[in-house]
């Protein structure tokens, strides 16, 4: 048995970032070109092409294939791609690029980034976009207020990626690409790998989770988001802390692979979870835990929305599998975690705190269970809620 193969016609990965030894005069071509400033979700996406994470595409996307993925999920050449990667820049940095000529990409801090070959310059429709990937177009959502607050012209083309990314310098080997990741499936033997996806710390309810996928694969693969996210969500560092505190002292670490990558979140719900399929086959997962509510945000998605999705699909297009679970909590009765599938008692006899909820109680100095999160991970937690300043709040 083998990994599963990466995903796309080739089946295998499709990294932009240049060859070392290349950089150094590719760096001096720049120079001379003309600059595109690009977003941080924009910067987290040429990351995201650089390792190859987002094989098989070559770039930010022209208007055929953002069309084909808005209206069927599809890039222009039929292979299936659930949610727009595009590059958006003002009138004016449009009118110095020219078609067929190249640009420079530069992070959001002017660090020059990567090259860009200027294949196409267009005009989306953007509460078009926000409808079909948010499936609303309400500024309330943030993914939908910051794709309307994007400049309104999109240049498409293939990029060449001249550094490993600042995500890789902050977070070292912690941020895997897709092929070290394989390779450390590899050399541990395993083929069958549970992806869990996550912007949070782990708390019992996710622990459980893990816990199940280790009695069904050979191993459990940790990725956690290092890109942006929405305001109140925890700094990657502590969350990544938080993470390691927990499979340290109650995971079986042979069994387990801990990584990070640089996504942004796009709390696109549905799309968002078959997007995170797509780039954990690339990374050599065979499973995906898709849970209550994956990739939402407030009351725009209904629970399972993103678990109903995949079932939507063509059969065959992804090799990365939906691993579906219910709500879960730890249930006072049944003296451990349950889900609503194996809990039979009421609801007074389970503990649910929600993000809003414990937030509320670590800023505040007030107490949290046990049973709801280990107190290694509530130690880290509440040493970041006591020092940070209240004008930071969200």
């Amino acid at each position: 048995m083998s990994l599963v193969q990466p995903y796309g016609p080739e089946a295998r990965l499709m990294p932009r970032l240049a060859p070392a030894p290349d950089r150094p005069a590719l760096v001096r071509h720049a120079a001379g070109l003309p600059r595109i400033r690009l977003s941080s979700r924009e910067a987290a996406d040429l990351e995201m092409l650089g390792i190859g994470a987002y094989t098989p595409l070559r770039g930010f996307m022209g208007e055929a294939d953002w069309r084909g993925v808005l209206e069927g999920m599809r890039l222009a050449d039929g292979t299936f791609w659930p949610i727009p990667i595009t590059c958006a820049v003002p009138e004016a940095t449009a009118a110095r690029l020219r078609v067929g000529a190249e640009a420079a990409l530069e992070g959001p801090d002017g660090t020059l980034l990567g090259i860009l070959v200027v294949e196409e310059i267009w005009r989306p429709d953007l509460y078009a976009e926000c409808q079909a990937v948010f499936g609303t177009v309400d500024a309330a959502h943030p993914g939908v207020a910051r794709v309307r607050a994007q400049p309104p012209l999109n240049v498409g083309g293939a990029v060449t990626v001249l550094t490993e990314g600042p995500t890789r310098e902050r977070f070292g080997a912690l941020a895997a690409t897709p092929a070290e990741a394989r390779a450390a499936f590899t050399a541990r033997g395993w083929s069958t790998v549970v992806a869990f996806q996550t912007r949070n710390p782990l708390h019992r309810s996710h622990e459980y989770l893990c816990r199940i996928a280790l009695e069904i694969a050979d191993g459990l693969f940790i990725h956690q988001v290092l890109g942006d996210l929405k305001a109140g969500d925890l700094p990657a560092p502590v969350r990544v802390r938080a993470v390691d505190a927990l499979v340290r002292h109650y995971l079986p670490r042979e069994r387990v692979v801990v990584a990070g990558y640089p996504a942004a979140m796009r709390y696109a719900g549905p799309r968002e979870a078959l997007l995170h399929a797509v780039v954990r086959q690339n990374y050599g997962a065979s499973h995906l835990i898709v849970g209550r509510d994956h990739a939402g945000v407030g009351h725009f998605y209904g629970p399972y929305d993103a678990q109903r999705i995949f079932a939507r699909i063509p059969e065959g297009v992804l090799a990365t599998r939906p691993l579906c679970f219910d709500w879960t909590f730890y249930c006072a009765r049944c003296a451990t975690v349950a889900s609503l599938r194996t809990c039979p008692h009421d609801p007074a006899d389970r503990l649910v705190i929600s993000g809003t909820e414990l937030r509320r109680r670590l800023e505040q100095g007030e107490p949290v269970p046990d049973t709801f999160s280990r107190p290694e991970v509530l130690d880290i937690l509440r040493e970041y809620y006591a020092a940070r300043p209240a004008a930071a709040e969200p």
